[in-house]
């Protein structure tokens, strides 16, 4: 299935910033984006650390969800109410360093997308979690 996109990674990165500020908390940024494929790093601090330095399942999931939604954004354009439906993550091993996402489009409808990540750790690209993402994409109005 070929994808195409809509918006670049700075015009994503600008909308997401206007609509929903909050987001500028959670320190992700698009580190490459091309046609139905994105990357996202995660810079680890302490606010995503669990007892025994390990990066936090919340942590995880909430890169997984933002990789999902920005790849998303970027080829449906700006649409702030695509919302997660379902969101399905394995924690495959121990996370203690930052991170990087790849999420992959595997399905881009009218109404729902479905997206493929996995996280991995950044210094020696080792999976660390895979997760399934699907989204209601609102009808333009």
């Amino acid at each position: 299935m070929s994808f195409e996109l809509v918006m670049d990674a700075d015009e994503v990165a600008d909308y997401v910033s206007e609509v929903f500020p909050q987001s500028d908390n959670f320190g992700f940024y698009v580190t490459d984006l091309s046609p139905g494929l994105i990357r996202v790093r995660m810079p680890v601090n302490e606010s995503h650390l669990r007892p025994g330095g390990t990066v936090s399942g919340p942590s995880m999931f909430g890169l997984a969800d933002c990789a999902a939604y920005l790849i998303i954004l970027a080829h449906v354009g700006k649409v702030a109410l695509a919302v997660t439906t379902n969101l399905n993550i394995n924690f495959l091993s121990k996370p203690d360093g930052d991170l990087v996402s790849e999420a992959r489009l595997l399905k881009l409808g009218k109404r729902l997308a479905v997206c493929d990540i996995s996280i991995f750790l950044e210094k020696d690209h080792r999976l660390v979690a895979h997760a399934t993402a699907t989204y209601s994409i609102p009808p333009k109005s």
